[in-house]
């Protein structure tokens, strides 16, 4: 197993894949979200502001540009953690770099038998898990064939039962 340091964590979504990235998101809150300032603006009821600059979204874009895919699916409770509503918020800065997220209830997920757990799959060859306990927040590179072949099929069934944003904020009505 390969370990990416969290300060090189965005150079491998730069240059770690060479077609998709693809993520299930499964967790009520996230600490990189959570220690913001504007994370506790929202709590407040502060809209998050645009970003389009910051270093990840700048980041997707160029890979999108390149003919790669990053593409997710966030799943969401009901109610939603205050963590899942501001992803909710956040989601068309994530969009708006071309990203492809997709939502779905966690009850429906846990019918489909999904993972309990976050996972990144890259290329369909490697899948990684970042390690939320360590304070290094380091991210695990598993190329295990079975383990890669399960994930491949979480995700496939993820996909397929997933709703775009415009149709899951539409159709499930939140306060955000």
């Amino acid at each position: 197993m390969d370990v990416v340091p969290a300060h090189h964590i965005l150079d491998f979504f730069r240059d770690g894949f060479e077609h998709t990235a693809w993520r299930l998101e499964t967790r009520l809150a996230y600490a990189a979200d959570e220690g913001t300032e504007e994370y506790r603006q929202f709590l407040a009821g502060v809209t998050p502001p645009p970003d389009e600059e910051g270093p990840w979204f700048v980041n997707a874009r160029e890979q999108v540009a390149a003919g790669k895919r990053i593409e997710r699916v966030r799943l969401i409770d009901e109610p939603p953690s205050d963590g899942q509503r501001y992803l909710l918020a956040t989601t068309p800065d994530n969009l708006g770099a071309g990203e492809d997220i997709r939502f779905m209830m966690r009850q429906d997920a846990v019918r489909l038998g999904l993972p309990d757990f976050d996972f990144w799959l890259f290329d369909s060859r490697v899948l990684a898990r970042f390690n939320w306990e360590d304070a290094a927040r380091r991210m695990e590179l598993n190329t295990d064939p079975t383990d890669v072949v399960r994930a491949c099929q979480a995700r496939d069934a993820a996909w397929h039962h997933a709703s775009r944003y415009e149709e899951f904020t539409r159709r499930v009505r939140f306060r955000m």
